[in-house]
């Protein structure tokens, strides 16, 4: 059986070089390649293009690639948490594509079934649609889009196997699925890395042929975007 496991991080993200496009997964804070995020860091890789739902916040996740001013380009749909990231586009120090939600998530579903390009009606009549095709269908107008080009998608899923099977749970599920084999290369780390075979098949959501490395991760640390409790009633 074909097994995609590498050591450790450093030899997960072998290949990574400056001005490279990459794909980060995760929602928010949820489900993000904490460990291949810190090796990228280590690494000081620069100029790259970010590929992410977010910018993660100002000391955590993509938040500590910006601090280092190793992200050139954020392509992303939402960015409110992060003051960094804020006051470089506002500087004009990092270039920033904005994507409905809807449209980043199919320009990686796109790039992963190998379809060049897609029309959608999201974003038509605003500054999202400048420049591109557009065409009408039925009596209603769309935007043609692009699927994204990457060198390397990095994910995060709950479990995997030797093989490159992967489990996700909850809201990690988001864009980490769709991102799997969007790039040249897709590495996946997991909480939890099981021999090969040991999975139920029924639950695997992203078969093995869709990743090139997996390894296990380490000391996740899991935090909370934003915390909002209510007083217990008296």
């Amino acid at each position: 059986m074909i097994r995609k496991t590498v050591a450790n991080v450093q030899e997960a993200v072998s290949g990574v070089a400056d001005g490279m496009t990459l794909m980060l997964g995760g929602f928010g804070l949820c489900g993000i390649p904490e460990n291949a995020i810190a090796e990228l860091v280590r690494l000081g890789v620069s100029d790259i293009t970010c590929i992410s739902n977010n910018a993660g916040v100002d000391d955590f996740g993509l938040g500590l690639l910006l601090q280092q001013k190793q992200i050139k380009k954020m392509i992303s749909s939402y960015v409110g948490e992060n003051d960094e990231f804020e006051r470089q586009m506002l500087s004009g120090e990092l270039e920033v594509e904005l994507t409905p939600q809807g449209t980043l998530a199919e320009k990686c579903r796109a790039a992963q079934a190998g379809i060049p390009a897609f029309f959608t009606p999201a974003g038509y009549g605003t500054e999202v649609a400048e420049g591109k095709e557009t065409r009408e269908f039925d009596g209603k107008m769309y935007v043609m889009e692009p699927a994204y080009k990457a060198q390397f998608a990095f994910v995060k899923a709950w479990k995997g196997d030797e093989a490159g099977n992967l489990i996700f749970k909850g809201t990690a599920r988001n864009f980490n699925p769709c991102m799997c084999g969007a790039a040249q290369i897709t590495v996946a780390e997991v909480e939890e890395l099981v021999p090969a075979g040991t999975l139920d098949p029924n639950q695997i959501h992203i078969p093995g042929i869709f990743v090139n490395r997996i390894f296990q991760g380490a000391q996740y640390e899991k935090r909370i975007e934003q915390l909002t409790v209510r007083t217990k009633p008296i």
